[in-house]
């Protein structure tokens, strides 16, 4: 059963890209995937905003690797993937979490804050998939996942960008899953829900938000970022080889609800 398990869901000799793995939801996937044998790449708008995951790292013995990347910077990303590869020689995972929030009522939100949040969490997350996708092509595997959200399904408050940028992501998923399933390489998404992370941190300050939005989760409390680990290690292991252009809910409930 040991060996099964090691197989079906052990990372040994995989390279895996994470962004936005300084803190939170990032930092806790990236070392996820190191404890369960994986090389890490660990990104973050500056190498030396991931030293704190890479200390972590390599007090648990994970080869690892910081590198910096503007998300909004298509040359930057390209160059992450082509670092990625020139060090380890391959890329079998890429987690593509770096993403940014900003917080309005709709008519008052601006073209600046609509075409930042758009550029990092669209059209990076894309520019990541292209760049990790050509290696993959011609590795003939792969596995990317793509964190969504909630507000890939609803359409929340005060957030109008978050919400499009997320839908796409649902769907920059699925488009990518019909091209490149058939060529061994697995794209899917995690869809967390409310998680206590410093972009959660101001509407956890607001008692009456955060009262009304406890009180729909039926597991009773806010997810916390390690209980992310279960499901980035399914979606990056052999495990989920027939799981293509599945957006997953981690969410204590709440979209059950």
């Amino acid at each position: 059963m040991q060996a099964y398990l090691t197989q079906q869901f052990g990372l040994k000799d995989k390279v895996a890209v994470v962004t936005g793995a300084s803190r939170g939801l990032g930092q806790a996937m990236a070392i996820a995937l190191g404890e369960a044998g994986a090389t890490v790449v660990a990104v973050g708008s500056k190498p030396e905003n991931v030293a704190k995951t890479i200390d972590i790292l390599q007090e648990k013995n994970i080869n690892c690797l910081a590198l910096g990347c503007d998300q909004s910077d298509g040359e930057q990303i390209k160059a992450v993937i082509d670092d990625t590869i020139a060090k380890f020689g391959r890329i079998d995972i890429l987690v593509n979490n770096a993403g940014t929030i900003k917080r309005a009522p709709a008519h008052e939100f601006s073209d600046d804050d609509w075409n930042e949040v758009i550029n990092v969490n669209l059209n990076g997350v894309f520019k990541f998939c292209r760049e990790a996708g050509k290696h993959m092509l011609k590795q003939g595997s792969g596995k990317i996942i793509n964190i969504a959200s909630l507000l890939s399904f609803s359409g929340g408050i005060t957030v109008p960008a978050y919400a499009a940028s997320k839908g796409g992501v649902a769907q920059i998923t699925k488009a990518l899953a019909n091209e490149w399933a058939q060529s061994n390489i697995q794209v899917n998404a995690i869809a967390p829900g409310y998680f206590e992370t410093d972009n959660t941190y101001n509407l956890r300050q607001d008692a009456e938000r955060f009262a009304s939005i406890s009180a729909r989760i039926p597991a009773g409390e806010w997810g916390k970022p390690e209980d992310l680990a279960g499901a980035t290690v399914f979606l990056s292991s052999n495990a989920s080889n027939y799981m293509n252009g599945h957006v997953m809910l981690v969410d204590g409930g709440w979209m059950a609800r």
